[in-house]
C-alpha cells in the first residue's frame, strides 16, 4: 500500500462520526502580529485531545475480520495509547497496550477510561523502548496486530485526513502548513494530501530541537537513532523515525526546522494567557515556528496544526520557569560573598536593579573560610537588564559565574 489522496480520502469515510473534523480557526492576535491570515487546526478539540485517534481508528477499522479477531497491541504512555483505547472500544476489539512503569498515574487512567473492559494494560519496561520491545514479542506469540505510532501507511493515511480537512475548507487559498514532527507519521499524511492538491503550498515540518530525529536523518540522507533525546516535548521525542515516514518526508516537506524547547514553553503560555487554549508542547511546536519565517510568511496564509492538549497542570511550574530562561528573564548565578555582615545588604542595595528579584538563596555560612559561594536565581523585567546586572557586579568586584545549560547544576535547576 501507497500512501495517496485516495488512501486518505478512504481513511476520511472510514473515521467519520469517530473522529472530529476540528474546527480551523482564524487566529486575530498572529494574524495581526504576523501580517498574515494565519489559521490553527484544533486537534487539542478531539475526544482524546490529540489527532492520534485518526491513524489508530483507520488501522483498526481497516483490518481483517481475522486480524480483529486476534486483536491489537500498542506500546505508548500518551496520546497513542489514549487513541488505540477509543478505538478499541467503539469496534469491540480487544486491545493489549503496553505503558513504561514510570508512566504518571493520570495517563494511565485517561487510558482506561477510554478502553473501558475491552483493553488490557501491561505495565512493563523502564523506557517506551522496552515497553515497545515487550508489545512487539507479544505480537508474535499471539498472533496480534501492532498498531504503529506513525511507521504504517493506513496509520499515515489517518493522521493525513487533518490535511483533508484543511483543504476542504480552505481550498488552494493555503501558502504555508506548519506541522510538528515526532516520528513523521502526522507530516508524511498532511504533505501527501496538500502537495498533490495544492502545487505551491510550503510544508513546515517541526521538532524540538533536543529531539531532532527527522532532521539529522535529513542531513545525514538515511535514518539515524539518537542516542540521547530531551523528553521534555514527550509528544515529539522520538529516537528514530519511521523507514515509511522518511522517505515520504524526504521528497515533500520544504523544510524541517528545530523550535527550543524554552520558545515552546513562551507559547505554550502565550495561548493560555490570550486564548485561553490548554496545549501540550509538542501541540505548540507549529506556531512557536512562526517567529522563525516572519519574514516569508507576510501577507499568506498559514495553518498551524495544533496536535494536542494533553499537558499535565503540575508540569506548568517547570513550563514558567523554562520559558522565562529561554527569554533572558531568568538567571542563575554562584557568587562568592565574603563570609561578615552587610554582604547581601550590599548585593542588594548596589548590584540589583529596581526590578530585579531573587527568587532562589541557598548559602551555607562556612565559619572556616574567608568567603563563601551562594546560589542566587534572579528573575528581570527584561532580558536587556542582563548586562546592567553583569556590568554592576564587576564594578563591585563581586566574584560570580553564571549558570549556563552546560553545566551539570543547571539541568538541577532547571
Amino acid at each position: 500500500m501507497t500512501v495517496s489522496v485516495q488512501t486518505i480520502d478512504d481513511a476520511a469515510k472510514r473515521i467519520n462520526g469517530i473522529a472530529k473534523n476540528t474546527p480551523l480557526q482564524l487566529n486575530k492576535r498572529l494574524s495581526n502580529l504576523f501580517g498574515a491570515n494565519v489559521y490553527i487546526k484544533r486537534e487539542d478539540l478531539q475526544r482524546v485531545r490529540s489527532y492520534k485517534i485518526r491513524g489508530s481508528y483507520n488501522l483498526i477499522k481497516s483490518l481483517t475480520k481475522e486480524g480483529k479477531k486476534s486483536g491489537v497491541v500498542c506500546a505508548s504512555a500518551g496520546n497513542h495509547a489514549q487513541g488505540v483505547a477509543l478505538s478499541a472500544n467503539e469496534l469491540k476489539i480487544h486491545a493489549t497496550i503496553f505503558i513504561p512503569i514510570k508512566t504518571p498515574l493520570q495517563k494511565i487512567e485517561r487510558v482506561k477510561y477510554f478502553g473501558g473492559k475491552w483493553i488490557d494494560i501491561k505495565l512493563i519496561g523502564l523506557t517506551y523502548d522496552e515497553s515497545c520491545n515487550a508489545a512487539l514479542q507479544f505480537c508474535k506469540e499471539n498472533n496480534a496486530v501492532f498498531v504503529h505510532p506513525f511507521n504504517d501507511e493506513q496509520v499515515i493515511s489517518g493522521q493525513g485526513t487533518v490535511g483533508k480537512e484543511i483543504f476542504d475548507e480552505l481550498g488552494n487559498n493555503i501558502d504555508y502548513v506548519f506541522v510538528p514532527i515526532g516520528g513523521g507519521g502526522l507530516v508524511s499524511g498532511v504533505s501527501t494530501y496538500l502537495k498533490n492538491k495544492i502545487k505551491h503550498i510550503k510544508v513546515i515540518g517541526l521538532e524540538p530541537q533536543g529531539a531532532p530525529s527527522m532532521l539529522e536523518a535529513l542531513k545525514k540522507g538515511k535514518i539515524v537513532t539518537l542516542k540521547v533525546i530531551d523528553t521534555f516535548v514527550d509528544g515529539a521525542a522520538v529516537r528514530t523515525v519511521g523507514d515509511k515516514t522518511f522517505p515520504i518526508v524526504k521528497r515533500l516537506v520544504d523544510e524541517v526546522l528545530l523550535v527550543p524547547e524554552g520558545k515552546i514553553c513562551t507559547t505554550m503560555i502565550d495561548l493560555y494567557q490570550n486564548e485561553g487554549i490548554v496545549t501540550e508542547p509538542a501541540g505548540a511546536l507549529s506556531i512557536s515556528a512562526l517567529d522563525f519565517l516572519a519574514n516569508k510568511i507576510k501577507g499568506k496564509t498559514v495553518v498551524c496544526i495544533l496536535s494536542g492538549g494533553n499537558n499535565d497542570i503540575l508540569r506548568y511550574p517547570e513550563i514558567m520557569e523554562k520559558s522565562l530562561v529561554y527569554q533572558g528573564k531568568k538567571h542563575y548565578f554562584l557568587i562568592e560573598f565574603a563570609q561578615k555582615p552587610g554582604q547581601l545588604r550590599q548585593f542588594v542595595d548596589k548590584a540589583l536593579g529596581p526590578t530585579d528579584d531573587i527568587v532562589r538563596f541557598e548559602y551555607i555560612k562556612k565559619s572556616a573560610k574567608e568567603t563563601g559561594p551562594a546560589l542566587v536565581g534572579i528573575e528581570q523585567a527584561s532580558s536587556k537588564d542582563f548586562d546592567r546586572l553583569k556590568k554592576k557586579m564587576k564594578k563591585l568586584g563581586i566574584n560570580f559565574k553564571i549558570i549556563t545549560s552546560s553545566d551539570l547544576l543547571y539541568s538541577y535547576l532547571v
